[in-house]
């Protein structure tokens, strides 16, 4: 693609987004990678390293030999270090600001998001978010930095008000996506009229129903994404190229329309 057919797209994504007025971001790895942070399912990603069966929810509750072995893989994935957000997570903030966001729906669990200056209340992590820990016998919420520092003298954290056994905050292979944030998902999925799916190959269910609820509903819809998806030839265009030099482009000419 040379660089007036990438203009071209460009614009035409940034006058649909003019155009609309409840535009769901949809978010997938592919955003991430920019920010440094590893894709799991990539061919350096961590399933590359380990087998995705030994990481269910089922073998982290049933004895503690298994959850040493989740926590060291966690600790060593890449998600505990810092991470800064790229062009992309900065432009969809500024489509907030810009009162050009309904909600952002995303499969990433590593709040660069709301680090970006999106507000959290129109953020829905259908996969959680690995700067949470919670207690899955007392409910208590503590930062993943709080359980860092239990490692200097521990090898499994456990809660410090019960005893409990504690989990980071995001949905393991077996485990249900947390109901409330599913259901707010799919409302805000059928009721947009501008659907942007940003880094994600859309294989992942549930979480790929959600252009599909869309579509059905009407909604037009922007792919931009490394590499096709199954939903391509339903999207009004589709931009094969990287979620940040693509999203600062269409959210600055916005912007100058919008000072216009």
């Amino acid at each position: 693609m040379n660089n007036e057919q990438m203009q071209r797209l460009i614009e035409k994504a940034a006058r649909l987004i003019i155009q609309s007025n409840r535009i769901v971001v949809f978010t997938g790895a592919g955003i991430s990678t920019e920010s440094g942070i590893p894709d799991f399912r990539g061919p350096d990603g961590l399933w590359s390293k380990f087998d995705p069966e030994d990481f269910t929810i089922q073998r982290f509750l049933k004895n503690e030999e298994s959850r040493k072995i989740h926590w060291k893989v966690f600790r060593a994935g890449g998600l505990t270090k810092e991470a800064l957000p790229n062009a992309a997570h900065y432009a969809i903030a500024e489509m907030e600001r810009l009162c050009k966001l309904d909600c952002i729906i995303t499969q990433n669990v590593d709040n660069l998001h709301q680090k970006a200056g999106n507000s959290t209340e129109k953020i829905f992590e259908l996969h959680g978010n690995f700067k949470r820990v919670r207690c899955l016998d007392c409910g208590q919420i503590l930062t993943i930095e709080e359980v860092m520092s239990k490692f200097e003298i521990e090898e499994i954290p456990v809660c410090d008000k019960c005893a409990g056994i504690l989990k980071p905050d995001v949905v393991f292979f077996g485990e249900a996506l947390p109901q409330k944030v599913l259901e707010d998902a799919n409302y805000h999925s059928r009721h947009c009229d501008l659907f942007i799916v940003i880094g994600s190959t859309l294989v992942v269910y549930p979480a790929a129903y959600m252009p599909v609820y869309a579509i059905e509903a009407g909604a037009k819809l922007i792919v931009i994404n490394l590499g096709s998806t199954p939903l391509d030839h339903h999207a009004e265009l589709f931009i094969n190229d990287k979620a940040g030099e693509t999203m600062e482009q269409i959210v600055n000419f916005v912007k100058r329309r919008f000072s216009n």
